[in-house]
Parts: structure tokens; sequence; C-alpha cells
């Protein structure tokens, strides 16, 4: 049996996504180790020989005989807008739009682009029936149950869920990208071993790469997400969740609204964030294996 705090609805669900995760990489991680990288150019398969033009056509025309960036062919790669953002979904349904597999195609995006995309992605429909879910594991298990019962307590927890989702997305992708100019993109790395993508992955919660293209602390993800669970915590989810009555015993449940709480809320979204960035990492080697797609 689980103790979980009051709060602790959102924590425990997302070490359940954790948890998940983690089975998912390391089923993929096994199979990775016994073949070669898989974003790393094979030129005698881009140019077999059978197909190679003459010495004259190489020297003339020399960019048409050499494989895409990462060697991925345009073909592997999901589409993508004219901004430099993504029209990918992770496992064909969550919003991807954030995640690019060549970072030096693409411009900085501007403000009014950092602002718009998180806006697609925070209110695209999937994520209405995602946070729907969650309010409806989140009653039956009665977490924060100042919320209470019934229609009134499950609408009461699916805004709770949709305004922190949404809180956090807007800080970590957008208001603070904009204001320090970091890029709020996670760029693909594609090459290496497991382990070395991983680590590139994990990496890129501490390190972001600035609109200028340098890197730069992470301020967006760490500070943004721990004002979104600062609101989170000290603002509309409940405190306490039972007030004693006159001649009825309830149980005492202490103020959800702690720094205690706040901590472990931001803990769990930082951790929650680097996990997604390591399945955003490999996303596109599972979406080429699943469509049976050349490497």
């Amino acid at each position: 049996m689980f103790l979980i705090h009051p709060i602790g609805a959102n924590i425990y669900l997302k070490r359940i996504s954790l948890v998940l995760a983690c089975f998912l990489l390391t089923t993929f991680s096994s199979r990775a180790q016994s073949a070669s990288p898989l974003a790393t150019p094979d030129l005698a398969q881009a140019n077999p020989p059978a197909q190679q033009p003459s010495s004259t056509s190489q020297t003339a025309n020399p960019p048409a005989a050499q494989p895409s960036e990462q060697g991925q062919s345009k073909t592997d790669q999901p589409a993508t807008n004219a901004n430099g953002t993504s029209k990918d979904r992770l496992f064909f349904a969550l919003p991807n739009f954030l995640t690019v597999e060549n970072a030096s195609r693409f411009p900085p995006l501007t403000a009014r682009q950092k602002y718009g995309v998180v806006t697609r992605s925070a209110f695209d429909p999937v994520e209405f029936v995602w946070y729907g879910a969650l309010a409806g594991i989140s009653q039956a298990q009665n977490s924060e149950p100042g919320f209470g019962q019934g229609a009134e307590g499950y609408g009461k927890r699916y805004g709770a869920y949709f305004a922190d989702g949404t809180i956090e997305n807007f800080f970590v992708g957008a208001i603070f990208p904009a204001m320090l100019h970091q890029d709020p993109r996670y760029f693909q790395s594609g090459q290496g071993s497991f382990w070395h993508r991983s680590g590139y992955a994990v990496s890129r919660i501490f390190v972001t790469r600035t609109d200028s293209r340098t890197n730069q602390f992470n301020y967006s993800e760490i500070v943004g997400s721990a004002l979104a669970s600062a609101i989170s915590t000290y603002s509309y989810h409940p405190h306490p969740g039972y007030h004693p009555m006159p001649g009825v015993e309830v149980p005492y449940v202490a103020s959800d609204r702690t720094v205690k709480n706040t901590l472990s809320v931001w803990g769990s979204q930082v951790g929650y964030d680097t996990i997604t960035l390591v399945i955003k990492e490999f996303w596109p080697d599972i979406r080429r294996k699943i469509k049976k797609q050349p490497h």
C-alpha cells in the first residue's frame, strides 16, 4: 500500500509514467546494443557500387552523392513546419512539436513562435483526453480528498490537472525561453551508443541552446518548473482537505500548501521531463522500427 501526499496523485501518477518509460527504454536498449548506431551514416549502403556516378559527374554534382544529415533520409524524418517546429507525435498520439532531429537546419524561434507552438501543444485534442484519464484515476484513488467525489469532484480534479500541465508547459516552453532568449526545442543527437545518447538527453535538462546557438544553463526548465509547482501548490489545490465540524468525527488532513509539497512536485516534474527527453531522443528510432523503414 502506497502512502501518498494529498497533493501526491500528481506525483504518484508521474512515477507510474517513469516506470513505464524505463521499461520501454530498457527493452529498446537491449536491441540497440546488438546493432550499430542507427544514426551513423553508412556510406556503402547510401552509395552502392552499382549506382556510383562517373568521376566527372561526382565532381560536377558532389551534393547528390551525399547522405542527408545524421545519415537519415528525408522519409525517415517527420514533417516540419516552416518555422522549425515538428509535426511529430510521440507514439503517434502525444504532441511532440518541439522536437527536431537536425539542429543545424533550423533558425531560432521568435517569441511569438515559442508561444504559438506551446499553445498548439497545450490545447491539442489529445491533451484533453489525457487529463481526463488522469483525473479519473485520481478520483478512483480519492487523492486530494478535499476535492470531494461525484461530478463536482471530478471536475475540480480535471481542472487542476489541466492547469498544472498547461502552466508548466508555458513557463518552461514559452515564458522563460522568450524572456531569456533560450530555445525550448529538443534537438535530437542521433549519434553514438545507447548510453551516450541517453546521457546527452539527460544533460538537456540542465543545458539548453540559446537563440544565438550557444549553450547555457537551462533556467527555463529548472526555474520555470519550480514556479509552476509553487503556483499549483499554493493556489487551487485543497487547503486543507477536511474541515472539522461539530459532532462529526473526520480525519485530520494537513494543508497541502507547504514548501515540502512544492519541492516534491517540482522534483517529480523535473524527473518526468528528464525521462520524456530520453524517450524523445530514441523515438525516431522506435518510429522507424514500427514503420519498418530503412535506417
